[in-house]
């Protein structure tokens, strides 16, 4: 299973002048914890990571300390992740069929995740990683009023690693390109295309490191884990 890794983003939501998978986590950039993970899965063969050509010192140094056994490629990103991962699908290998993508800010993601994951796209064109929400949902207008109260029974909190056939998702990122969609994630191209994609049960723990309060309950659940291997 090949596997793309988006890490081209800015820091400025961390409050940081530099790409925030270049912050620490525990003693470790948030990058490191993701690709080691990636490592441990049974599934994952080769790794793609996308990124801006000067954080690629920076990138080096992580998988020198790493010394994975796995092949990665640096892949330089684009201006959004939907150009991002646009430039990962191009640089993959010849024979990859399908792949799993992955933001490299969700750095507690379980190499169990991942095979999860993977073994759910051997038998459907698409999915995505999600969790139910537990939260009452609100639909507003643009004035903060509130308009609709979905039945919270239907609705997931998308998460990664999402996982495509390669050919498929290639053909909805072009499409994408041509008539101008912009989306967040590429779940979204594949629904926009009529493909459907199906739901793998998440983590709780897998979430996106974004501001410094997600840094600090990152690094209080990757302790949890520490105590409770030892």
């Amino acid at each position: 299973m090949h596997l793309l890794i988006p890490a081209a983003g800015s820091g400025r939501r961390m409050g940081s002048q530099r790409n925030k998978l270049l912050l620490t986590l525990l003693g470790k950039p948030l990058l490191s914890w993701t690709l080691a993970a990636a490592e441990a899965s049974g599934h994952i063969t080769w790794i793609g990571i996308m990124g801006q050509p000067e954080d690629f010192p920076d990138f080096q140094v992580i998988l020198g300390d790493l010394s994975l056994a796995k092949p990665v490629k640096l892949i330089q990103g684009g201006a959004t992740r939907q150009e991002s991962v646009y430039n990962g699908l191009q640089a993959l290998p010849l024979n990859a069929d399908r792949v799993l993508i992955h933001d490299g800010a969700r750095c507690l993601a379980t190499p169990e995740l991942f095979d999860r994951a993977a073994d759910a796209l051997l038998s459907c064109p698409g999915l995505i990683v999600a969790v139910p929400v537990k939260d009452t949902i609100k639909v507003v207008d643009e004035h903060r009023i509130v308009r609709q109260t979905p039945e919270r029974s239907n609705l997931w909190a998308a998460q990664t690693p999402q996982g495509f056939e390669v050919k498929l998702l290639k053909k909805c990122h072009e499409e994408g390109r041509e008539k101008g969609w912009e989306v967040t994630d590429d779940a979204a191209l594949f629904e926009k295309c009529g493909l459907p994609v199906t739901i793998v049960e998440g983590e709780e723990t897998n979430l996106k490191v974004t501001t410094p309060v997600d840094l600090a309950l990152a690094e209080f659940i990757l302790r949890q884990r520490r105590d409770r291997s030892k």
